[in-house]
């Protein structure tokens, strides 16, 4: 049985990348949010179909996770579209904190993984020791 997740984007993820998501792809961003959102409801789901990859253990109580995912009508795979989300999942409360929505050239620098760690640090630390 799958838990049902109580989804927030936080306002760093919102006033950041997404604005420019929703510029760039208007209609299509609306349903492609929608689409996010109804999956990381189900975020059991995710982790099964093995299209979120743990960062931090997957077992504790706050769980960090990236995740892929395709523009609605592009034609382009989840892998390769080169969009990411970071997610916390908090088991307690059953709620999945949208942390991070970016394109990979949306970040600057060689190593993309340290880049969105370094911004996620930064930007929320009462994550940074999870990852």
């Amino acid at each position: 049985m799958s838990t049902s997740y109580r989804v927030e984007i936080e306002s760093f993820a919102e006033n950041h990348f997404i604005r420019s998501f929703s510029r760039k792809y208007k209609k299509a961003w609306d349903f492609t949010l929608s689409a996010l959102i109804r999956e990381f409801q189900t975020f059991d789901v995710i982790m099964e179909r093995r299209i979120a990859r743990p960062i931090s253990d997957k077992n504790s109580i706050i769980a960090i996770y990236k995740t892929e995912f395709k523009i609605a009508g592009t034609g382009e795979s989840r892998h390769g579209s080169g969009n990411r989300c970071i997610v916390a999942v908090h088991k307690d409360t059953s709620t999945v904190h949208v942390l991070l929505v970016y394109h990979k050239n949306d970040l600057s620098g060689h190593n993309e993984t340290s880049e969105w760690k370094k911004i996620v640090r930064d930007n929320y630390p009462e994550y940074s020791s999870l990852i």
